[in-house]
């Protein structure tokens, strides 16, 4: 949010607290399908060059800065430049099952002072190539440049040209900020470079897309992959209006639920469910569409997908603006996500004692499956199936 200057009135960006962050260092990033090691032109020379040169591999370099290699010399004389490198820095993306080195991927263009770093220099494999363990790759280093390192920005840049890569980006949260217009040389060609960015204050609903997607009941089963990461990752639902929650609205996010849900206490005898949960938690844990700009956030939607359904976790509406019609567009808005995200049966819960919300589901075509009685409180929960 821009703010004024005190002195000359002209608008100026918002503080930011100064301090670099620390550059990325040469340390190994373990997840479940595969782990990022430095590169090491001896451990893993051999099981690259033996699937990334050579007659047939050409395919894999028209938007790499070198390549392609017809024989392995001078990719391993290659890989070596990239091992000694440190900006780009370059890790080896090993496959845990096999061990075997499928690929390799940089941080790069590392700027401390201002927190900004970009992903690139991402070689795969074809035993790689849009395998989970690709995408496993891309979230253990958001992760560790946004959780560990504490950068700002996060960059993804590919040849204008490279229509897989910029769908990539898109899948895996970033957004897109335009085309820089001869912007480079690469190989004796013009390159329009296509730039794209993740913020730290979206990487927490990034981080529960990745955290959905690459989830065991998410990738294995009758129905692998039920949960598509490039819908997970949506800025908008269809026929709505509601926006991606981020960091930023915190505050106006926990207003929003302690405002909505405050009036249900007496009638519960307990602190309302959605009230124990810290907004920060709920941004970390959940998806967070709201309706509203800035501080004047009038609803809040916040939804658990899963493969099989989708759970309505909280339905916040400010008291100032309940009878308007906003928690059907909230309801509404929540049968569209599960339909974007290919899934027929969305699901609930609310207190018992609460009777006039419990009511208003039904008139929205929802039915009660069961009540869970639990220690301080009994829950209905309730289930609709789309057509």
């Amino acid at each position: 949010m821009a703010e004024a200057d005190p002195v000359t009135r002209l608008p100026v960006g918002e503080p930011v607290a100064v301090g670099a962050a620390p550059r990325p260092e040469r340390i190994v990033l373990e997840g479940d399908l595969v782990t990022l090691v430095p590169l090491d032109p001896a451990a893993h020379g051999d099981d690259l060059a033996q699937a990334v040169t050579g007659p047939g591999t050409e395919a894999l370099w028209p938007y790499m800065g070198a390549g392609p290699f017809p024989e392995r010399g001078p990719f391993l004389d290659h890989l070596a430049a990239c091992a000694a490198s440190e900006d780009p820095l370059f890790y080896a993306i090993l496959d845990r099952a096999s061990g075997r080195a499928v690929g390799h991927a940089a941080l790069m263009r590392i700027d401390p002072a201002n927190r900004v770093i970009e992903v690139g220099n991402i070689l795969y494999a074809p035993a790689l190539q849009r395998r989970p363990g690709a995408t496993e790759a891309m979230a253990l280093l958001a992760a560790y440049v946004f959780d560990t390192l504490g950068y700002r920005r996060y960059e993804w840049k590919c040849n204008a040209l490279n229509a897989p890569s910029r769908r990539a980006a898109l899948r895996l949260g970033f957004r897109f900020e335009g085309i820089f217009r001869q912007a480079m040389i690469v190989k004796g060609r013009n390159r329009d470079t296509a730039w794209f960015s993740l913020l730290d204050r979206e990487w927490p609903q990034a981080a529960g897309a990745f955290r959905r997607w690459l989830a065991p009941d998410n990738l294995s089963g009758p129905d692998p992959q039920r949960l598509r990461l490039s819908a997970l990752n949506a800025g908008r639902i269809t026929g709505s209006d509601l926006r991606r929650a981020d960091a930023a609205d915190l505050p106006a996010l926990g207003r929003v639920q302690a405002d909505a849900f405050a009036g249900n206490r007496a009638l519960l005898g307990v602190e309302p469910l959605p009230l124990l949960t810290p907004a920060s938690t709920v941004l970390a844990e959940h998806e967070v569409w709201l309706a509203g700009e800035g501080d004047d956030v009038a609803g809040a939607l916040v939804l658990d997908p899963e493969p099989g359904h989708l759970t309505i976790w909280s339905v916040a509406v400010d008291p100032r603006r309940q009878g308007q019609g906003l928690g059907n567009r909230l309801l509404a808005a929540a049968e569209n996500r599960a339909r974007d995200l290919d899934l027929a049966t969305l699901r609930l819960y609310t207190g018992e004692p609460l009777t006039r919300n419990r009511d208003w589901y039904t008139r929205q075509g929802w039915d009660t499956e069961r009540i869970e009685p639990l220690a301080d409180r009994r829950l209905v929960h309730m289930v609709k199936h789309l057509a």
